[in-house]
Formats: structure tokens, C-alpha cells, sequence
């Protein structure tokens, strides 16, 4: 449940949070996606958990 303040703003999308964690068929393969939710409307999409590092795209917290 970690939250993340998107660099660039979308149709008022710029806060989310980590709701969910998606495992691979294989649980012996790393991690590669999580879904994220938009705090304002509720949106979700999944995407690769690295992009979260990528100071370009994503901040850490709700700035």
C-alpha cells in the first residue's frame, strides 16, 4: 500500500497507491507488475514495479 505522486498529471490522475501485488503464474519468477489506484476516481491500471523507481515518472509519497 505504499503511495506515489505521479510527475505528470493525467485527467486530474496524480496520486496513487500500490493496491495490489501480481504474482506470476510461475511462483518461481520474480515479481514484474503491481496495480496502482488513482486516490481521486478510483482508477486502476497495472504497471511494471520498476517504473515506480523512475524519478521522471513517479515520487514517492503524496506530494
Amino acid at each position: 500500500m505504499s503511495k506515489w505522486t505521479a510527475v505528470e498529471i493525467h485527467a486530474k490522475q496524480k496520486h496513487f497507491f500500490v493496491c495490489r501485488v501480481i504474482q506470476p503464474e510461475d511462483v518461481s519468477e520474480p515479481i514484474t507488475e503491481v496495480e496502482i489506484e488513482a486516490v481521486y476516481s478510483g482508477f486502476k491500471k497495472v504497471i511494471l514495479w520498476r517504473e515506480l523507481q523512475d524519478i521522471s515518472l513517479w515520487k514517492q509519497g503524496w506530494n
